[in-house]
């Protein structure tokens, strides 16, 4: 007569690991570096074609306290940091290839590369994703998130987990509201539901419509060390 061994008892192995441990790691050492540095570091996230390059152009033009510096984050191509160098900001651009997220060792190597010589603000483009930059500390103080009215007041419902982490939302390009019917009070309604903390700001990089208010704050958040980078 044949035999059939008794199944094995399932087992359940806890694993207890932080897979984000290492990022978490350089972040800590990011930001060590940038305390001492004097900056305020920013990182600004966004869906594809969102303005983020636009409005940070419009920082860079009109920021009163020293050179601005950014920190570029795309999969592929330098158009964004050479728009950015010819607004007057010191640009570095990381290509990530295949990698739909900036992480806290690349921002290292690139801020290795940056002349902060008298800079007291840093902006990080992160790569146009909604989902995947969330997750990443990058060594930033501050997290702002960039919404267009071109893409549909439901995206903080959609995505609450990147406006839920940001410290201030920016409501872009408020000047196509009307041509492409933006519903502003559902959005109002869907940001207070998803990021009750964060701070808005409703604005258009091209124009400069509202862009001051962003400006202030910024220059409130900022630290006021005197820059230490050679």
């Amino acid at each position: 007569m044949a035999s059939v061994a008794a199944a094995p008892a399932p087992r359940t192995l806890l694993l207890r690991h932080n897979l984000l441990e290492r990022n978490d790691s350089n972040a800590a050492r990011n930001r060590e570096r940038f305390a001492a540095a004097g900056l305020l570091v920013v990182n600004v996230l966004s869906a594809p074609g969102a303005g983020k390059t636009a409005l940070l152009e419009a920082v860079a033009r009109q920021w009163r306290h020293g050179p601005v510096g950014v920190i570029v984050g795309d999969l592929a191509t330098d158009n964004d940091a050479r728009r950015l160098q010819a607004a007057g900001a010191r640009a570095v651009q990381i290509q990530t290839g295949d990698l739909c997220h900036l992480e806290a060792s690349l921002v290292a190597g690139a801020f290795d590369q940056l002349d902060c010589g008298g800079m007291e603000l840093l902006l990080i483009e992160n790569v146009g994703n909604l989902v995947c930059p969330t997750a990443f500390d990058l060594g930033e103080q501050l997290r702002i998130a960039v919404l267009s009215v071109t893409e549909g007041e439901d995206k903080p419902l959609k995505y609450p987990a990147l406006f839920h982490s940001a410290d201030a939302v920016v409501i872009n390009k408020t000047d196509l509201a009307a041509a492409v019917g933006f519903d502003r009070a559902a959005a109002l309604a869907h940001l207070a539901a998803v990021a009750p903390h964060a701070r808005l700001f409703e604005l258009s990089a091209r124009t400069g419509a509202g862009l001051e208010a962003l400006l202030h704050w910024l220059e409130h958040q900022r630290q006021g060390a005197v820059p230490a980078c050679a």
